[in-house]
């Protein structure tokens, strides 16, 4: 299967500024990095490894005069996996400041951001770039071929490595590997997960509540810890890339709910590796919810890929009527309720009574391309 992604490094860089490639692993962004390099074989680019020893002992010792010294010879500088060097934010600020035309471009996962504060030297100094699955307006098909293949994804998600094989059992393979590989290479090393069953644990408990709100509290009681060691250990998975959180939507009127919140996988194939479970949507009985979140998530790419930054949530009253999906930016309200078929919603009518300025839609599997392509 062909894609093309949506979002280019040339259209990122900027003088004074370094790019940062975030991302979940295996998710493209070598792949991307060294096409940019390849595109400019013509220049001076210095392609590294933040695994590479003798760059690390550089930028740890923090000399000035050495770092830059390194930097001189090249026009373009790509440090892959630079979640590996630990003062990789100072020693790219030196140069940055020095030499302002360079352009430097960091890879990492999330994890890069949370080990080595790498944004707090660069203030004011780097834009950032956030690489996820595969959205459908990546897939380089006609919208007929899209909807062929809607099923597939669903079952088996859109990492870039998934959609490339061409059978079920391939798809399960990688989809397995990298449950088992990712997850935890990049969350252990944080040295804040002492437990990785109680990891898989929350995820399992997470997976089957897709749609649900939740609080920390109940997750907790469902796999036997306490709420602060559930938060931390969520929050470490929402900025791995493995889960979304969405609150809320809320003026304050009295008849609305927000303090819970509800959970989405950035990918379903992993959130369906997570609990082994591949069978075919015909035979499932969560068709809705993996609906529900493949929506979700497309709009989100979607916003992200556009630099439209809305804002995401859910909303619901106290007297249970609920809308999937809230999007709001400059006061520009949108609802979306996300139906396997065709069904009317009185909830989005109730919505559209209380906020009589929002746009309303409902999202089924014969119009969805319609929000989703551009």
């Amino acid at each position: 299967m062909k894609f093309d992604r949506f979002q280019k490094i040339e259209k990122e860089l900027s003088p004074k500024r370094a790019l940062i490639i975030y991302g979940p692993r295996r998710i493209g962004k070598t792949t991307m990095v060294k096409a940019f390099a390849e595109k400019n074989k013509n220049k001076q680019v210095l392609f590294s490894v933040g695994d590479d020893i003798r760059l690390q002992k550089l930028f740890n010792s923090g000399l000035r005069k050495e770092i830059l010294e390194w930097a001189i010879p090249y026009e373009i500088l790509i440090i892959d996996e630079a979640q590996y060097i630990k003062n990789i934010g100072q020693a790219t600020k030196m140069i940055v400041d020095e030499y302002p035309d360079k352009k430097i471009i960091l890879t990492g996962s999330s994890s890069f951001e949370i080990a080595q504060n790498v944004g707090e030297p660069l203030t004011g100094r780097h834009f950032t770039m956030t690489l996820l699955p595969i959205m459908q307006n990546e897939l380089q098909k006609s919208n007929f071929e899209r909807k062929e293949i809607l099923n597939d994804i669903l079952i088996f998600g859109s990492y870039p490595e998934v959609l490339l094989q061409d059978t079920k059992k391939q798809k399960i393979r990688i989809l397995d590997e990298l449950v088992n590989s990712f997850l935890f290479k990049d969350i252990l090393i944080l040295d804040k997960i002492k437990s990785p069953d109680s990891l898989v644990d929350i995820l399992r408990a997470l997976a089957f509540q897709i749609g649900n709100e939740v609080s920390f509290a109940e997750i907790g009681n469902l796999v036997g810890r306490d709420v602060k060691t559930v938060q931390r250990y969520i929050d470490i998975l929402e900025k791995t890339f493995v889960l979304k959180r969405v609150r809320g939507y809320s003026k304050n009127l009295r008849n609305e709910i927000s303090r819970k919140s509800k959970f989405y996988f950035y990918d379903l194939g992993v959130r369906n590796a997570i609990i082994n479970q591949y069978n075919e949507v015909e035979l499932r009985n969560d068709v809705g919810v993996l609906w529900e979140n493949f929506v979700f998530m497309e709009l989100y790419k979607k916003s992200l890929a556009l630099k439209e930054y809305k804002d995401f949530y859910f909303w619901r009253t106290h007297g249970g009527l609920e809308v999937d999906i809230v999007t709001e930016k400059d006061g520009k309200i949108s609802a979306y309720e996300c139906k396997w078929s065709k069904i009317d919603s009185k909830n989005l009518k109730l919505f559209k009574t209380t906020y009589p300025s929002a746009g309303i839609n409902i999202v089924n599997k014969d119009n969805y391309l319609d929000f989703l392509i551009f």
